[in-house]
């Protein structure tokens, strides 16, 4: 197969399919597939708030956007980059995975590579999707088509030089494969390419990533907590302890992000499924699910320290994204916290100028508020430290208050604390 002649389609234009469509279009013919004609009928009003996605690289991409399976079978290279999500009870739901895998395998031609970038438990790739790719295609894996998986890594949220600076992980389900997969990704990747051993090892590491963090920030938010019991700010340890050589720097976090929500228990899934029971990883998990829960309840104690009225108190939350100058609203610790203090009957006002406020509303139900529209709060929580919340500093913090005095909860100790105005109290994670 010609590289430089590629047709290459990707099945899912969601968070993660979209930019990677974006990526190969400018340097090839794609095909942005994606089964729900109304995704790609209303596909740049969702992303228009995204400009540097957006006004630029999509004009660059040449894409044809398209609900037709039949043309997948224009394409040499596959790319299936759908969500893969946990149920209620915290298992695997690769329903949307097996669906685009029976798209792909009745529609592809003799001879396509299909490329995984789901984040999948280890051997999902081998044990569930090749079988329905051969079943509906009637050809062979390994002979009559090729399978290789590559960890997702670009989302239209993600800074692009943070996509440019890493390299692509990508493996095959044989040598050969895995060459001319990271060949093809070579063409976009600008860090270069990755290959790992197996598929397997690739899958599992992308879970890794997200546990690793999990584990870490669960072990900041315990001693977090710890220090709050002890009237002991948690930031001033973090600094003196930072000196040591050893130490690993983490800091207490409200984790509530997509990835780190859902990878662990893929990984504890498979763990549990092969005789080992990730007492360390379910544990670290749920610890991260009660922390936004457990600030509301700090800040209701505050308040109440302080004698003012719950029923007549108004807090104001500012940031609702998952990361700091990002767009994305699936954080849901910060909506824990937010349900946790109305369900004290407090008044809850949510401000966020880089979340998107249609999908806030249709996730969660919480009404964003604008910036200019904030009544004045007893209470500020700054829960995501955006560029324009910093720039703004203790002045506009300061303005937010009920005649300027208040409790300002800093979740991750962006503020001065020696800059703090007199009259307001400040609390840390």
């Amino acid at each position: 197969m010609m590289i430089d002649k590629l047709k290459i389609a990707v099945v899912g234009m969601g968070d993660a399919g979209l930019p990677v469509a974006i990526e190969f279009g400018k340097k090839y013919s794609v095909i942005g597939f994606d089964s729900e004609a109304d995704r790609i009928e209303s596909l740049i009003d969702r992303f228009s708030y995204i400009p540097e996605m957006m006004a630029e690289d999509l004009k660059k991409a040449e894409i044809e956007f398209t609900d037709d399976p039949l043309k997948l079978n224009d394409a040499g290279f596959i790319i299936i980059a759908v969500p893969t999500i946990v149920n209620s009870s915290n298992h695997p739901d690769f329903t949307q995975v097996m669906k685009a895998s029976k798209t792909v395998g009745k529609y592809m031609k003799k001879g396509a590579v299909v490329v995984y970038e789901s984040t999948f438990y280890p051997g999902l790739t081998e044990e569930k999707c090749i079988p329905v790719l051969e079943k509906y295609s009637g050809l062979e894996a390994g002979e009559e088509f090729f399978v290789g998986y590559s960890q997702e890594q670009i989302t239209p949220y993600e800074n692009k030089e943070v996509f440019s600076k890493t390299k692509k992980v990508v493996a095959g389900q044989s040598k050969e494969v895995g060459d001319f997969i990271a060949e093809v990704y070579g063409q976009i990747a600008e860090a270069g390419v990755y290959k790992a051993k197996s598929i397997r090892v690739a899958e599992t590491a992308k879970i890794f990533e997200s546990t690793h963090r999990d584990v870490n920030f669960a072990l900041m938010n315990e001693l977090a907590l710890i220090c709050n019991k002890l009237e002991i700010d948690t930031q001033d340890v973090l600094e003196t302890v930072s000196i040591k050589r050893k130490f690993q720097k983490f800091s207490p976090s409200l984790v509530g992000g997509f990835s780190t929500s859902n990878d662990p228990y893929f990984l504890a899934y498979k763990g549990i499924a092969a005789g080992h029971y990730p007492i360390l990883t379910l544990s670290a998990r749920r610890f991260n699910e009660q922390m936004g829960a457990a600030l509301a309840q700090i800040v209701v104690k505050k308040i109440v320290e302080r004698n003012y009225s719950v029923e007549k108190s108004r807090v104001t939350v500012l940031g609702f994204t998952d990361k700091e100058d990002e767009p994305n609203v699936y954080n849901i610790q910060i909506v824990d916290m937010i349900r946790e203090l109305q369900e004290f009957g407090l008044d809850v006002q949510v401000a966020d100028p880089l979340a998107h406020p249609e999908k806030a509303e249709s996730l969660f139900g919480i009404e964003l508020t604008p910036h200019s529209d904030l009544l004045p709060a007893s209470a500020v929580i700054l829960a995501v430290p955006h560029t324009n919340f910093k720039k703004a500093g203790w002045q506009k913090i300061e303005q937010l208050l009920t005649n300027k005095e208040g409790i300002v909860f800093d979740i991750k100790s962006m503020l001065d604390q020696k800059e703090k105005p007199a009259k307001i109290e400040l609390w840390r994670l």
